[in-house]
């Protein structure tokens, strides 16, 4: 078991043993950017803490008896777990690693107890689909041995705190499922600090935007402060706005006592701007770099320390959406009170004013919830209110990051909001625009009438089907209402990965009925809200370095690049156990009645591969000649030899261009120093795919893509030329492409009739 981290040993595949915080810190070292050295206490080591111990089966025993819905149920069940787990002796080997840890980070700054951050990283949170941001602890300004093994159990005892666990009941994520890894960092002693947003964080629009406060980030982040507002030109990183704040408060070091205090700023500093323009363009530069690494945007948090920048955290931007919001009715309105446009949607209600925890109750469905700044407390009444409104706050807030997820219209930073608006008032929120307006617009749908509305669906037809790629059964309800034609890759996994409990050990110690049924209940979700729509299952395809974080998982080889070996129709050909349970699962789903459930090989390279799969299924029974089976094309060998693969009697193709890239041109698409010739548009790739599609459709197979370039309009253009199936693109591009197909599809058939 790996007790101890450094996080310049860790990317992105690591996450679930250095969870989301870890993880992304891992990656902003390896792409070289100014991280202050930091190490992660794994979620393996929290993990055995609660099993060797003993109290996870109190803790959940704790939590199943529990109603989240009665919030004193909720705080006397959080306090208790909490209890348990710091009193709860922690092992000499793990106190032992985290001491040394921390004497070389001491060492390393040249000191003898350096001054540390310590922040909880949950294995679920920063995530694509699911932000957990505020729900876990963090510790700043932590010195000595004593003190930082006592954070760090605080931190583990955080993953329990009251919101918490009201989050991920109402995230549908399971308790079990979810650890907690701690990162120890040093820190950085800011004189300012602040956010990137590399993209706007509700629309996308190619702009920087930057928060920026004196002192610690604690203040931005927490919204505590209303920070100074940047906005970059992302071409030519021309500023194009700045809102400079009153900043009357701050965080920073006491210089006595080393502890973080919260204290006035100087009054000559209050309406001072925080950054100069060279610090401004610096900013927006380095958070594009890290837009560029991840390939999506980020939340990026950073501090100045004699003059110096750090990155300290980044994570996705989960708020984006395209969803268009209807015109604003309200604007012909008489302003009350304006602020920052924080999620974006429109919000009519009657003001309830909540100056304290205990007046929470006060707020009821539809109500407009107004106070200085949301806590993670106050999650239960943001989700009644139609539309939020606080006084302090940036886009970073609290406030403004669950509301987005919520899809609940927030204006935050409207200074002096709880005093202007009164309770019993009848006000319009718009989120987008940052105003707040006298009385309802009757004419104003609100934006909680249209949450479960993920994106505009258009009623375009295609003859090539557009489908979507799931990765985890808790998104199968958003990717269902894209109005994809059915799912084109199910990968399976995330949920196996997500048992953190290796599969063989399942069929070693008897239980193969318990991970069949974990794999069946996943599996349905998806078939559940697709139904009658093909949902095509991709077998188990994880490297060994993920398997080996697994309860188990050290039974794993050793691999100088996992991604070249035990992996794919490769672990299951040899663990054939792990093969038949998964065939199981489809089985007993089929015998139930999911016929639109199809089956495709990964990493396949040879029609042998395919043959033994084949008489392993007969073997369990499964009916193939009932469902779609088919292979992934990911391999140069499979697309040369596709014509003997067709053979073995399949049904259909799916490519996966991220691999069938990497292994064409010989470039890891992970190694930094190489990853800028990784091109799926390269003309042997295009090549392979084509002679692929040309193969199939002779011989009545369908083909599909399910690769990242499955998203890229240009690419799926040429693929439709190509005469391909179908394309299975991403959540969040599905309409993109089915307009990209529609459209292409038009052009080959006026081409047609011109000649």
């Amino acid at each position: 078991m790996l007790i101890i981290a450094w996080i310049d040993e860790v990317d992105n595949t690591d996450i679930e043993l250095v969870g989301g915080k870890g993880a992304s810190l891992g990656e902003m070292k390896q792409a070289e950017l100014p991280v202050p050295d930091a190490f992660v206490v794994t979620a393996e080591t929290f993990r055995r803490f609660i099993v060797d111990s003993g109290i996870d089966k109190k803790i959940f025993q704790i939590l199943d008896e529990t109603n989240v819905d009665n919030s004193d149920e909720l705080q006397k069940a959080s306090e208790k777990i909490k209890e348990i787990i710091i009193q709860t002796e922690t092992p000499n080997d793990i106190r032992k690693k985290v001491n040394e840890a921390y004497k070389e980070i001491s060492e390393k700054a040249e000191g003898k107890n350096e001054f540390v951050a310590i922040r909880s990283s949950a294995t679920a949170e920063d995530l694509p689909d699911a932000s957990f941001a505020g729900q876990q602890e963090t510790f700043l300004n932590i010195r000595g041995e004593e003190k930082v093994m006592k954070k760090i159990k605080e931190c583990w005892a955080s993953l329990y705190t009251a919101r918490a666990i009201f989050y991920r009941e109402k995230q549908d994520f399971e308790h079990s499922k979810v650890n907690i890894a701690v990162v120890v960092q040093r820190m950085v002693n800011a004189e300012k600090a602040g956010v990137i947003f590399t993209s706007h964080p509700t629309t996308g629009e190619n702009e920087v935007i930057i928060e920026a406060g004196w002192g610690l980030g604690e203040g931005v982040v927490s919204g505590s402060v209303s920070p100074d507002h940047y906005i970059v030109d992302k071409n030519g990183f021309k500023v194009k706005k700045k809102d400079i704040s009153t900043k009357r408060t701050m965080f920073d070091r006491d210089p006595e006592t080393g502890e973080t205090r919260h204290i006035e700023v100087p009054e000559d500093m209050q309406n001072k701007p925080t950054l100069t323009d060279e610090e401004i363009t610096e900013l927006a530069k380095m958070g594009e770099g890290v837009e560029i690494h991840y390939e999506t945007p980020q939340d990026v948090e950073w501090a100045i320390e004699d003059n110096e920048i750090y990155m300290l955290q980044s994570r996705p931007i989960t708020t984006i959406t395209d969803e268009k919001i209807p015109e604003n009715k309200a604007s012909t309105g008489k302003i009350i009170l304006e602020g920052l446009g924080a999620s974006p949607g429109v919000g009519a209600g009657t003001v309830k004013i909540v100056k304290n925890l205990d007046e929470l109750d006060k707020v009821k469905e539809g109500d407009i919830l107004v106070t200085s700044m949301t806590t993670p407390d106050m999650v239960p009444a943001m989700k009644k209110a139609s539309a939020i409104v606080t006084d302090e706050g940036g886009l970073t807030c609290h406030a403004a990051i669950v509301s987005r997820e919520l899809s609940t219209p927030a204006v935050v930073g409207a200074n002096g909001a709880s005093k202007t608006l009164k309770d019993g008032q009848e006000v319009t929120v718009d989120g987008e625009k940052g105003k707040i307006y006298k009385g309802k617009i009757k004419e104003q749908k609100t934006q909680k009438t249209q949450e479960k509305t993920v994106k505009t669906v258009t009623n375009t037809v295609t003859a090539t089907d557009i489908k979507v790629n799931v990765s985890i059964p808790e998104a199968a309800e958003r990717a269902a209402q894209t109005g994809a034609d059915g799912v084109g890759l199910l990968r399976i996994e995330h949920l196996v990965l997500g048992l953190n409990r290796h599969p063989q050990s399942y069929a070693e110690k008897g239980e193969e009925e318990l991970f069949v049924k974990e794999l069946e209940n996943g599996i349905r979700k998806v078939a559940d809200e697709f139904y009658p729509k093909p949902v095509w299952i991709r077998t188990l395809d994880a490297p060994t370095d993920e398997f080996r974080s697994l309860e188990g998982g050290d039974r794993e080889p050793q691999e100088h690049n996992p991604m070249l070996g035990f992996r794919g129709i490769r672990r299951d050909l040899q663990y054939q156990e792990i093969f038949r349970m998964q065939i199981k699962a489809i089985k007993k789903l089929y015998e139930k009645g999911y016929t639109n459930l199809g089956l495709m090989l990964p990493l396949i390279q040879h029609p042998k591969e395919v043959a033994k799969a084949k008489e392993m299924m007969k073997n369990q029974e499964l009916d193939i000649e009932k469902i779609d089976f088919g292979i992934m094309v990911e391999t140069p060998a499979a697309a040369l030899i596709i014509e003997d693969i067709i053979k073995e009697d399949i049904d259909f193709v799916s490519f996966g261009t991220n691999d069938l890239t990497q292994y064409t041109l010989a470039v890891d698409r992970n190694n930094e120093i190489v990853s800028n010739i990784y091109d799926e548009r390269h003309p042997a790739v295009l090549k392979l795919i084509k002679r692929v599609i040309e193969k199939c459709n002779e011989a009545d197979v369908k083909t599909s893509i399910c690769g990242q370039a499955g998203s890229y309009p240009d690419i799926v253009g040429q693929l439709v030329r190509m005469g391909i199936s179908s394309v299975s693109a991403n959540i969040d591009s599905v309409e993109e492409i089915r307009q990209t197909v529609a459209k292409k599809e038009k052009q080959i058939l006026l081409d047609s009739v011109r000649k």
